[in-house]
């Protein structure tokens, strides 16, 4: 089994948290295993065995058993990138854990989380991958919180889950846990869990904005494909993604730059239910949206890396895709 491994942004807020402590975080990552600098590259991920002991070495640097909970205070939509903004733009909290659950091995493999209905409260469990190490449990902490925060986001600030689940010992000192949360802690369970109202998570949200989460989906399903064993699928989006800035590609010069001839390409791709023209249609649509969410890059730059003739072809094809101009994309954005 291949080792679970996490986004490395998403460790950013716990060092955040350890240099508001005056602690020395860099430090830290590199006694963990980490290196630093990974944080800042989007698709970097760390191994689980790695983050884990950093959760050790800040519970000793810090004295804090707690600083799990702690971290949620620095995570923004931003720190899970595409997830974090299909999640604001969700209109129920059940739409949200949905997205959450569909998504999350995005963010973090080392979890299996799971949403279901009994009667008149939902059930949102994060369980351990059969046969996997178990992540530590200030992560647990902190996702637990973070879920929760997210909830305040959409609800207000006095939202409370119905009850909390955690594996983890009862601590010393178990106030923390009851004040970030407003609602009975169970320690010691037999699985990590959270239970929220129905009524709260079938409620519509007036802030939803179903084409801002539909087009961070498509941004999502591209990093999970990402995340698959690779597949010729997979081979000709990376060469179509590589061959675009010098015009559209043809099926022809694609099958030349995997070595193939064009019937070996087609069947290829025709015994994964794949054709060219839809792969070539769902890579520009995922950079659009990617290079769109970028201020420094202008709609004559984006026309231009994604193979298009001019900025009106541009536009035509995304809004055939969106059914909005990229224009009205990027004011949804803001």
């Amino acid at each position: 089994m291949t080792e679970p491994t996490s986004l490395a942004s998403w460790t950013r807020a716990l060092r955040k948290q350890l240099d508001a402590l005056g602690l020395d975080s860099a430090a830290l990552c590199v006694e963990a295993g980490l290196d630093p600098q990974q944080m800042d590259d989007p698709n970097a991920r760390y191994p689980l065995w790695a983050t884990t002991r950093l959760w050790e070495l800040a519970v000793q640097a810090s004295g804090d058993p707690a600083i799990g909970l702690r971290v949620s205070r620095f995570v923004s939509p931003t720190t899970f990138h595409a997830l974090g903004y299909a999640l604001v733009a969700s209109g129920s909290l059940r739409e949200v854990f949905e997205r959450i659950v569909r998504y999350h091995p995005v963010v973090s493999d080392a979890l299996t989380l799971e949403l279901s209905r009994d009667g008149e409260r939902y059930r949102f469990r994060l369980q351990q991958p059969s046969g996997s190490q178990a992540p530590a449990f200030e992560a647990i902490d902190a996702f637990a919180a973070i879920y929760v925060r997210t909830c305040r986001n959409r609800l207000g600030r006095d939202y409370a889950p119905l009850a909390v689940y955690l594996r983890r010992p009862e601590p010393a000192d178990p106030e923390p846990w009851h004040r970030v949360f407003r609602s009975p802690v169970f320690f010691g369970a037999e699985e990590d869990r959270l239970e929220f109202a129905a009524r709260d998570f079938d409620r519509h949200l007036d802030d939803a904005n179903p084409e801002l989460a539909e087009h961070n989906e498509t941004v999502l399903k591209r990093s999970l494909a990402q995340l698959q064993p690779l597949t010729w699928e997979r081979k000709v989006r990376t060469a179509i993604e590589a061959q675009l800035p010098e015009g559209e590609p043809s099926a022809e010069r694609i099958a030349q730059a995997l070595h193939l001839s064009l019937r070996s390409l087609q069947r290829h791709l025709a015994d994964e239910g794949c054709r060219f023209d839809t792969l070539l249609n769902e890579c520009r649509e995922n950079l659009a949206l990617v290079h769109l969410r970028d201020p420094q890059h202008s709609l004559a730059q984006i026309s231009h890396l994604l193979g298009f003739a001019d900025t009106n072809s541009f536009n035509r094809a995304f809004k055939r895709w969106t059914g909005i101009t990229p224009g009205q994309f990027r004011d949804g954005l803001r």
